[in-house]
Formats: structure tokens, sequence, C-alpha cells
């Protein structure tokens, strides 16, 4: 861990969104150094290709990242040595009030990645930073710390951020985060689904690099592969993340140690291992989610002072293996077994714990796979998807009848996986009008993944008439983004027409509002 003091200056960081071409989604521009050769540890290419990226916030502290990988589909292109990578942290944004510093060890063990925690830092305040090797200087990424829980200073009057999920490379652009990166945002949040672990799929607009992954190095290229897209690359240097994986950053619709196609669990769990590893090697993650053996327990808090509370989920390391045979189909008695379990003891204590204790206006449950039922099928018939909390009815009975007795204030769930976006009223019991509604959950589309999607599908009116608690629907890709003040929540679905072909302009389809002790939303 690294550590630096602060002396805080001040800024327009709407200058920094507008003023800058290298900053805006017109025209992107990253510093290239011109990399020398005179040691052994200088590189022949960019070790900086990767870009940098933040993480994580905290009132007084913030991860900065990044890989070193010269050669970056091969395997980094590293030597099998650690390198120092010198880190500075700024006011500005041409890095001359340098407020924090250090040198951090890019390690083999670790695929030559970086996790600078930097400590000493002001809340509510943003800074500028970069990495920088013998050979030259990364790009200088933006970031920003959260307010404090104090009364004091604690700035709590707004937070704007985006929410983002499911960006399969080959099945479209990453147009989306052009028009995030105009927003103004003090966080984005990824839902998972970061990368794909498929083969190349033919006729697609672009193409995986390797067969399906299984190995940490094929894991380190994939995602080698997505973080050289210059959109996502961009929303990284913009603003601060908090990440959290779903299915395919191992393997499609796995559940703990079960994957998709019944490998033995002592091969899986190998599979696994390095999956997570990879993930942790190229996100902006503190180290403490590495546990003993490189294990990586990924649900954690982000508080951002007493406006907002974030319970980072992980809806499939623990999870009991979806019941019935998966897919889509009338519940069955094993998806209502009080022993079937999305988060797994720990975890669910761990997240009711949290929400009784919490002190913040709104309490925001980020995870991964659809909360509200869906059922598609006109009449008395009901279908619904085992990989969803569908598949698990009694554990979700259980959080939202917890809800409704514990009272946690504002409970607001975030959900990614669907690739569609929707706005479902939670309830205890979703097909009996007079069960209360005690949460609220907005799910977002997918950055690219199922290509070009649609305003509405063929089965829309059925479902919207199935399900009172669902209020919208919509299969368009984008991404969400939320303003939040102590009175009032605003979601506005930002979405596209076209993801098959670059630079498509955005468009909000529908906004939606919770009123402060008001669970459900409306149209805004």
């Amino acid at each position: 861990m690294a550590k630096g003091k602060s002396n805080l200056g001040s800024f327009n960081r709407r200058d920094f969104l507008i003023g800058g071409a290298a900053l805006t989604g017109a025209a992107l521009v990253f510093p290239v150094a011109g990399w020398a050769k005179h040691d052994a540890l200088s590189f022949a290419d960019d070790p900086f290709s990767l870009g940098v990226a933040s993480g994580d916030p905290w009132a007084n502290s913030v991860v900065l990242w990044t890989r070193l990988a010269p050669d970056p589909l091969n395997g980094g292109g590293m030597p099998a040595k650690n390198v120092p990578v010198k880190w500075e942290v700024a006011t500005d944004e041409k890095m001359r009030k340098i407020v924090a510093q250090g040198t951090a060890a890019a390690t083999p063990e670790f695929g030559h990645s970086v996790h600078v925690e930097v400590m000493g830092l002001k809340p509510a305040t943003w800074y500028w930073y970069r990495f920088t090797v013998d050979a030259g200087s990364s790009p200088i990424g933006r970031t920003r710390t959260a307010p404090a829980m104090s009364s004091l200073n604690a700035k709590n009057e707004r937070l704007n951020f985006a929410f983002v999920s499911c960006q399969h490379y080959e099945t479209g652009y990453y147009t989306a985060y052009k028009h995030l990166c105009a927003d103004d945002l003090d966080l984005v949040v990824h839902l998972g689904d970061y990368i794909y672990e498929y083969s190349p799929i033919e006729n697609r607009v672009r193409r995986h690099n390797s067969p399906e992954i299984k190995t940490l190095e094929m894991y380190r290229n994939r995602y080698a592969l997505y973080k050289s897209d210059p959109l996502l690359k961009q929303a990284h240097v913009n603003f601060p993340w908090a990440v959290v994986w779903d299915d395919h950053e191992v393997d499609n619709n796995y559940a703990s140690l079960v994957a998709e196609d019944n490998a033995p669990k002592d091969e899986f769990a190998k599979r696994q291992a390095q999956a997570y590893q990879a993930y942790y090697e190229h996100m902006p993650l503190r180290r403490s989610v590495l546990k003993r053996d490189k294990r990586v327990e990924i649900y954690r808090r982000l508080n951002f002072g007493n406006l907002a509370s974030f319970s980072m989920l992980d809806t499939r390391q623990y999870r009991s293996d979806q019941p019935c045979g998966d897919g889509s189909k009338p519940a069955c008695p094993e998806s209502l077994d009080s022993k079937q379990t999305m988060m797994g003891s720990a975890q669910e204590q761990w997240l009711m714990q949290g929400l009784r204790q919490s002190r913040a206006r709104w309490n925001v449950i980020a995870q991964q796979v659809m909360v509200g039922p869906a059922d598609g099928v006109a009449g008395a018939e009901q279908r619904f998807s085992m990989d969803q909390w569908n598949g698990y009815a009694a554990a979700r009975k259980r959080f939202l009848e917890f809800l409704g007795e514990a009272k946690p204030s504002n409970p607001v769930v975030l959900t990614g996986d669907i690739h569609s976006n929707w706005v479902n009223d939670l309830k205890p019991e979703f097909y009996k009008e007079s069960s209360p509604v005690v949460a609220t959950e907005f799910v977002g589309t997918s950055i690219s993944s199922g290509g070009d999607g649609s305003d509405v599908r063929p089965n829309t009116a059925t479902v919207l008439s199935e399900n009172p608690h669902i209020k919208f629907f919509n299969a368009q890709r984008g991404y969400v983004r939320c303003s939040v003040t102590p009175d009032r929540w605003q979601t506005d679905f930002r979405v596209l027409a076209s993801v098959s072909k670059p630079d498509e302009p955005i468009t909000t389809r529908a906004s939606f509002v919770v009123e402060n002790g008001k669970p459900g939303a409306k149209r805004a």
C-alpha cells in the first residue's frame, strides 16, 4: 500500500469534461511517449497500452491501476522480473501540483499489474494521476474521492453516476462509452460481463483473439483485447469505477463450482481461480479483495457520505446451482427450496447487517441478475428464468421481507445481465396486489451484448400485462444514468439505435423518479 499527503486546490469539473479535445467523445487522444531502449527495463512498445483506471473511492483514498503490457495480446511481453513504477497524484490536469507520489512494484506474479491505494486525500475532491517507467509516462487519468460521513464538509447534496454491464466485444461497438464520457459523473458502476469467454463468432463486427479462454494467459489476453478499445479506455480515464463480476468473466451461467458444461469440479476450480486472478489484475480493486491462495472476495461496501451506500454483491461465486436444469420454466420444488441461495449465507448476513446499520439516505444494492420476476406467458401458466432470482424464490422472499421489516432507508437495486432495460417495483409477494412495495429495481441494458437491440419485442405487451410490478421495458443498447439528492433519485435510460456501426447518436428513452421515503418508481 502506498500513501501520500494532500494539498488541494479547486477546479471547474465541467471544463475537464468538455474543454479539451483529448477528453471529449468526439476526439479521443492518448499521449504516447517515445519508448527508449537504453537499458534492460526499457520497452520497445508502449507499456501502458492498456491505459489507466481508478476505482473504489473512499473519503480519503482511491485505487489507481495500470498494467505494464508492451505486447498486450501475447501475454503482455514483460520480462520475468519486478519493475518499479512511479505514480503521482495532482490537483491539476497538467500534473504540476503534486500532492502524493510513490513507487509501486509491477510483479510477474500478477501480470505486472499495479494497484496503488493512495491515502491521505481530501473528501469529495477531483484529482489527476499518472504512472511513469524509465521509458515514459502513462496517459493522465482523473478520479474523485467520496464525500465524508461527517456532517462537516460532507458535500452530500448530489451524486451523479452511471451503471453499465455486458460489453461483448464481438457483437457491437462501445459507442455508449463515448456518450457516457461527456456526462457529468462522479462514478461509473460496472455490474459484470466486462469480458466474454467465448470462442470467435462468425459475421460479427469484431473478432475475439482466441478459442474459448480457460487459462490465466488466455484470460489476460482477452482482457487486453477488450481494454484496447479507445472508448472503454477513455471511460476509465474520466471517472473512478466500482466493479463486480457476473458469469462471463469465468464461464457462462456458472454457479459456484458448477460449470456450464459440468466439467469436473477440481478442473473448474482451477479455471475459476485463474479467471478471478485475471479479473483482479485488470480492475482498480483494493488488495483487500485478495484472500488466501489468491482467492478473490469481491463483495464489499462503498459509502458516499450520508447520501448513498453501495453494497456491491457477488451472485455467482457462492450461489447454489440453478434449479430445475436451468433455462426458463415454471416454478419447481427445487426453485422454492429455502436452502437455495443466490449469495451464500455469509454474504447474505453481511448484506442484511450492513443495511440494518446504514445511516445513508439511499441504500444501493448493486448486483447482477434480475430480482423481479418476468412471466412471459399469457394466462394462468407462468415461466421464469432459473438463472435469475426466480430460481431462488425463497431467498428472494426472505430478503424482500427483511427490507419490509428492517426498513433501511430507500433501498434501490441496480441490475445488469439481461441486455435490456426494466423498472420493477419489488414486493415480497409479486402477484398479490396487497403486498407492499419495499424497494425499486432499475435494470440496465448492455453496452453491446446481443448486438443491435429494439425498443420492444414481440412479447413485450404480454410481459407488461402479466407482471403489474414491471413499470418499463426497453431492449436497446446503452447505459443508465442516475442523479441522486437527499430528496429524489432520477434514473435516465440512455439508448442507441445501433451498435453494429460506430458513432451512433444517443437519446434518453425514459426517465423515472423515486422520492425519498416512497418506494416505487414513477415516470419523471
